[in-house]
């Protein structure tokens, strides 16, 4: 059987080189990856995973805990912590709470007290101070997507921000009569993005001197179905007369833009309608969005904690903001008056 210093010696590399290299290290060019990838291949090298562990204490896994996987987002999310994952040569371990409190609880009380996992990821799940307690006592760097988490590492947007943004964009083509497709009660997460989206659309309109009335506000549940019902009834009554919508998710805007074309209204000519994510179907829809890239923020969060883990990157809590964009497209377009 091969060992890793054949592989190192058909590569060119030191030992170190060769085993960084196999590990994912974040530090080892692609180029000297490749050649210590394609050597080992070459020789059928593998490794031995329980070697690893009682060498390093690691298991090469990482878990990672969201309260859906069906749902758009956090399926993208999880497909670009995945990715980055299997490049470093680690397994993923999936926690899916699916919003109960008992499988919650089960996480922390059980499996993580296995030791199976290295390092944890949640995505949009606000950690309790005693379950980060368990984190820290086990030594588990832990990142967290999608909100501040006093204590922890954090990689979110500003959605007060991008809800302001794509208020603002609607303002700036002269519409007056916004309403709004946002979160109802239901949806609200841990890091209360609803209402946070609802607070942002909030101070777009006071700054820019405009009333806004209650009856202009939609609440949904984040899906093309929700956006759809919540659309149809904003649109389908004269009285409140919104020349635009802004949906706090892509989703919800396309739920709006079928309901839209339904009632016989073009868009954007009758109405402007506007999102936030940069939805695989916003391009298609021609949405106008404030895109987040989720993939990508999936993937910046693996390779995060990665270095945590290589010892690259420091392990107290950092904050980082993830940059957001306003692409538009052909659903908003100038207010003109009827």
């Amino acid at each position: 059987m091969a060992r890793i210093e054949d592989v190192a010696k058909r590569a060119g590399v030191s030992i170190s080189t060769a085993s960084r290299a196999l590990n994912g290290h974040p530090r080892i060019s692609p180029n000297t990856a490749r050649r210590v990838t394609e050597a080992a291949q070459s020789l059928g090298y593998v490794a031995s995973s329980s070697a690893y562990t009682l060498a390093t204490g690691r298991n090469r896994n990482v878990g990672v805990v969201l309260p859906y996987i069906e749902r758009w987002y956090f399926g993208t999310v999880l497909a670009g912590i995945e990715s980055r994952l299997m490049r470093a040569g680690y397994d993923l371990s999936l926690y899916d709470f699916n919003g109960s409190a008992e499988q919650r609880a089960s996480v922390f009380t059980d499996f993580l007290l296995r030791k199976h996992v290295d390092a944890l990821i949640t995505v949009a799940v606000r950690l309790e101070p005693h379950e980060l307690e368990v984190l820290h006592r086990l030594d588990k760097p832990v990142l967290a997507v999608g909100g501040p988490v006093p204590g922890a590492a954090t990689l979110r947007i500003d959605d007060f921000g991008a809800a302001k943004l794509a208020t603002l964009h609607l303002i700036s083509l002269g519409h007056r009569r916004i309403g709004l497709i946002g979160g109802d009660t239901a949806s609200e997460m841990d890091f209360r993005q609803p209402e946070t989206r609802h607070g942002g659309y909030l101070e777009a309109m006071a700054e820019s001197g405009l009333p806004v009335s209650d009856t202009w506000f939609f609440p949904a549940d984040f899906t093309i179905a929700g956006g759809y019902a919540a659309a149809k009834t904003a649109l389908s009554d004269p009285r409140l007369s919104v020349s635009a919508l802004f949906a706090a998710s892509d989703e919800m805007a396309i739920g709006a833009v079928l309901a839209a074309k339904d009632l016989g209204m073009k868009v954007p000519e009758d109405v402007s309608i506007v999102g936030i994510d940069g939805h695989d179907l916003s391009e298609f829809f021609g949405l106008t969005t404030v895109a987040q890239s989720p993939r990508d923020q999936g993937a910046r969060a693996a390779e995060l904690i990665l270095g945590v883990l290589s010892g690259d990157q420091p392990a107290s809590p950092t904050d980082t903001l993830w940059p957001i964009e306003l692409i538009v497209r052909s659903s908003t377009t100038r207010y003109h008056a009827p």
